[in-house]
């Protein structure tokens, strides 16, 4: 009986050829973790998501905190200079807008910080600071989550 290897490099030859041209149709949209988009340049975060759904201003308590945001189903991500500084989500590490701030808490763990209208946590790893604040109304309710690069 006689075994050939020709079969098998076919099959790795176009296993390597789908692996070397994936790159050149569209991908699909990152998963929920949106710690990956933090930081990126605005031509990355375009490149990645598409142009976005609808674009504003938001003034900061100074003139040179303008930041314009985009608007992505992933969520507002607020640009300064050419880079991704905080992104607005609607939900995120077991959190939702509208949550109770006890079970906000108790998802949060131990290492956040409640500060009464807001809590913090710093988020480990990446090349920079990054913290997730979870805002509080005055009914006690998840009313905004954020992450950010708290070096800005």
């Amino acid at each position: 009986m006689r075994i050939t290897l020709r079969p098998l490099r076919l099959v790795l030859g176009v296993c390597a050829l789908f692996a070397a041209l994936s790159p050149l149709w569209p991908q699909d949209r990152p998963p929920g973790d949106p710690l990956p988009l933090l930081g990126a340049r605005l031509g990355d975060l375009i490149g990645r998501l598409g142009p976005p759904e609808a674009a504003y201003a938001v003034r900061g308590n100074e003139q040179w905190q303008d930041d314009v945001v985009l608007v992505y189903s992933e969520g507002d991500f607020y640009i300064a200079k050419d880079r991704v500084w905080q992104i607005a989500l609607k939900s995120a590490y077991g959190l939702a807008l509208g949550d109770p701030k006890p079970a906000a808490l108790l998802a949060l763990g131990e290492e956040a910080r409640d500060q009464g209208d807001h809590a913090l946590l710093p988020l480990p790893g990446g090349g920079w600071p990054r913290t997730l604040r979870v805002n509080f109304n005055g009914a006690g309710m998840v009313s905004a989550i954020f992450v950010y690069r708290s070096d800005f």
